[in-house]
This record gives C-alpha cells, structure tokens and sequence, in this order.
C-alpha cells in the first residue's frame, strides 16, 4: 500500500530554545494534511452547528470539545480574504458557541471571582464586562476569557479554549467560597463590522441605547422574540457586539434567524472569526499565542497584573499566581531574563498568506543559522500590502514605558515559509520586528496598568 506523501520526510526542528517549558512547542514542519474530521459524540454540537452548516460551513476545527466553523468560503472562491472584505466594509456573524458559558453565582462570587483573576474583580460593575487573564500558581496565563458581571452576585466567564469551567470548581472543590460554579445554557454570536450597530439597532430598536453603550457596556434584550445579553465587545477591531443567547438549545434557530433577516438590509455574511483581523489588532489567541507554561509578561499582557506598589489598580491582597508574577516582575526590573522568548510583532516577506498556517514557522537570525523563534499568528495585511505575524524571538531585555518587556523595534530576522508562500522555495524572507497592534481597533485596546 503506497502512501500518497512520504511522512519520514517532515522536518523537525529542535534547535530553538524551550528549555524553560516543560512541554515545548511542537514546531514540527507538516504542512497541510488531507484528513477527515470524524464528526461524533465525543464533541458537542453547539446549537447553532446546524445553521452554520446551512450557510455553508465547508471546514471546522475543535474549540473547547465543540465543533467550531472556521470556514464559508472555499479557495477556489476568494477564500477567507473575501471573509476578510465583508468584516472590514459591512457585518458579519460568527458562531462563537464554543465560548463556553462559565456562571459563578452566590454571596462569595465577586470574592471568589477576584481570587482566580489578575485584575480586580470589586471594580467591575454589574452589567459591564471586562478581558480578563487567570494564571496558575507558577505565573502561567490558563485562559483570557471577556468576564461579564450580570449582577452583584453573577459572572459569567465566556471562555477561551481550556478546560476552566472544571478548573474553577476545583478551585472551590471545598466549598470555602459560597457560591455555584456551572457551565449554562448560554451561546453567544459575535456581530462585528462597521454596520454592527446599525444592525444591532434594528434588531433591538429603541429597548437598548447603542449609541450611549460602552465598550464593555451589557444590555438585557429581546433578538427574535429570545432573551439575550448583548456585549459590546469582539474578537476583531472593528465595531462589535455579542449576542449571549440564553436557553441556547432550545431558541438558537429563533435568534439566528432573526439576525439573517434583519441583516438582509446591512449586507449580513455569516462567516468563520476573522482570525486576519483579529491579529492586525494584536488580540491574541489562547493555544496558538500563549499557553499555561507563557507567563503575561511574555506574551503582552502584563498590563493585566495587579502587583504590590502604589496606585489605585495595586490595592488586590491576593490571587492565585500574585507571589509568581511579582518575583517575574522584579527579575525584569533588575535586568534580568526570567524566560528564553518574548511574543513580538513582525512584518515580512513572501507571497501573501491568505490563510491559516498548519504549523509554527521558524524564525532564525538575520545573518543565518538556527531556528532561534517561531511564528504563531500569520497572515497577509491586505492595506499594508504586507504580511504580518505575532512570534516568538529571544527576549531582549527591551522594557517599555511601563516597564513591561517587548520587542526592540527594528531588530531584523529571517522566517522561513512553506513553498506555497515562499518568494524563493527554500530560501528564507526578510522579517522586521514592529510594534502591535498593526492596525488601529474601532475600540482600541491601549494595554494600560489596569485599573479595574
């Protein structure tokens, strides 16, 4: 039986340094692989499965045990830079249902919440929702989910792709904070593009003031007749809102529905997250970005620390991994490398990547030699004229005005691409060290100290 690729061919790369990682990046070059994905009852369909499928999903991917869209248009038909056309000019849905819903709710839930989160929980007012980071005992980033505080006694954590739900009632596995903590029958869509709030607005009609929400505002409200918290917030720089379907399984035709009827009017195209914009605005992507074993400091979200000091955002007493981030924190102060890479912004060369990278492109020095980083987050900046990427380089000792670490701007690699991409097959491109974001959010993230 004849093989149609010969797999004892795959490069593995094992020069770059990982040592401080238990687990290190799989940086073995595989390309695309033809597989089938085996749809069963091992991961959950969400409820909205149905109806991507109807819009014609063409590819998925697995998002926290569920099934997760992460395609609409086929190549031969533009592919997902015409995805990428749609968000930037008009609006678009996402089936973000993997976003599991984690409620913590009773008397001790805003105590319970501010211990397992790296901002202060007590400052985030009900109906408002933050981005938010929860680290380990050693420092490490477990997920970065948008937190919504429905009520004095109710948050939600809307997920990222780990196993937090289970993680948090371990935390509280002895009951020494007075509160539930389940996952919910709550699905949420992403609405995001310049015709966001106008769709939204003919959705809702007058029931919710979008004009006055903030960024992060929460609104209870009515989309196709079924209760739902609408954020304003996104997985994109573009204007945005989310839609949390409540009673998900039983209502999700009823809401879906309602937002292609209304959209018919603002240009609507369901398509897959726009991961390309996404990464123009520096959001990263938990798994791919960072993991358990990067630390905030590592991967650009050191703002997200509430550490001992002056200032209003240094009042937090505790939280799980404070002791860690602190000791981190005064290495970097002194000078000092507490770990091998830091997370940077790059431009460089090649043919336009128009897609999803199958694997962790390497990056080498300027003047040759081995692997010394990877690229995590590619793709192609079609205003730029450019591609662009979030990676992983030797962390310099650069610190910025906040005294966070970062890349030195200017600092110049080699990334070496697949032959789909590359200019010259087997020749690695120039690449430049630039600041994130790449492009400006509608509702930029400015990455201060937090306050709240």
């Amino acid at each position: 039986m004849s093989n149609e690729f010969d797999y004892t061919k795959l490069k593995h790369f094992t020069s770059v340094d990982q040592s401080d990682r238990e687990v290190p990046y799989n940086l073995r070059q595989s390309g695309p692989t033809k597989v089938e994905m085996l749809i069963s009852t091992r991961v959950r369909k969400s409820p909205y499965w149905h109806l991507s499928m109807k819009e014609g999903c063409w590819r998925a991917t697995v998002y926290n045990r569920i099934y997760h869209p992460r395609g609409y248009v086929k190549p031969e038909d533009g592919g997902a830079m015409v995805e990428y056309d749609a968000i930037v000019n008009h609006v678009t849905m996402w089936n973000v249902a993997v976003e599991r819903q984690i409620r913590v709710k009773g008397p001790d839930a805003e105590k319970f919440t501010d211990y397992v989160i790296t901002r202060d929980a007590t400052k985030i007012s009900p109906m408002r929702a933050r981005y938010v980071i929860l680290c380990n005992a050693y420092g490490g980033v477990l997920n970065d989910p948008i937190l919504l505080r429905i009520s004095e006694d109710e948050f939600w954590f809307s997920l990222s792709d780990s196993d937090i739900g289970m993680y948090l009632q371990g935390v509280n596995a002895d009951g020494r904070y007075n509160c539930t903590i389940e996952e919910i029958d709550v699905s949420p869509v992403q609405i995001q593009g310049p015709k966001a709030k106008a769709l939204m607005k003919d959705l809702c009609g007058d029931h919710v003031d979008f004009d006055n929400m903030p960024f992060y505002g929460l609104a209870e409200a009515k989309v196709g007749g079924r209760d739902v918290v609408i954020s304003q917030s996104g997985f994109s720089g573009e204007a945005g809102y989310e839609i949390y379907l409540r009673n998900s399984t039983l209502y999700a035709d009823d809401m879906w529905n309602a937002v292609l009827e209304k959209g018919k009017a603002h240009n609507l195209m369901v398509i897959a997250p726009a991961h390309h914009r996404r990464i123009q605005a520096g959001i990263l992507s938990w798994g791919q970005d960072m993991d358990a074993q990067h630390n905030p400091f590592q991967c650009n979200l050191g703002y997200q620390v509430s550490l001992s000091g002056k200032g209003e955002w240094n009042k937090k007493a505790d939280y799980v991994g404070k002791p860690a981030l602190e000791k981190m924190k005064a290495e970097l102060q002194a000078g000092n490398k507490p770990y091998k890479l830091q997370l940077v912004g790059l431009e460089f060369g090649g043919k336009p990547v128009d897609d999803y990278a199958p694997d962790f492109w390497l990056i080498s020095p300027e003047g040759g030699g081995d692997p010394v980083g990877f690229i995590t987050s590619p793709w192609y900046h079609p205003e730029k004229k450019q591609n662009i990427a979030m990676g992983y380089v030797p962390y310099d000792g650069t610190l910025n005005s906040n005294g966070f670490p970062k890349g030195k701007i200017g600092t110049k690699f080699k990334v070496h691409l697949p032959e789909k991409y590359s200019s010259t097959p087997g020749a690695p491109v120039d690449a430049v060290v630039v600041d994130i974001p790449f492009k400006e959010s509608f509702n930029a993230n400015t990455r201060e100290v937090v306050k709240g």
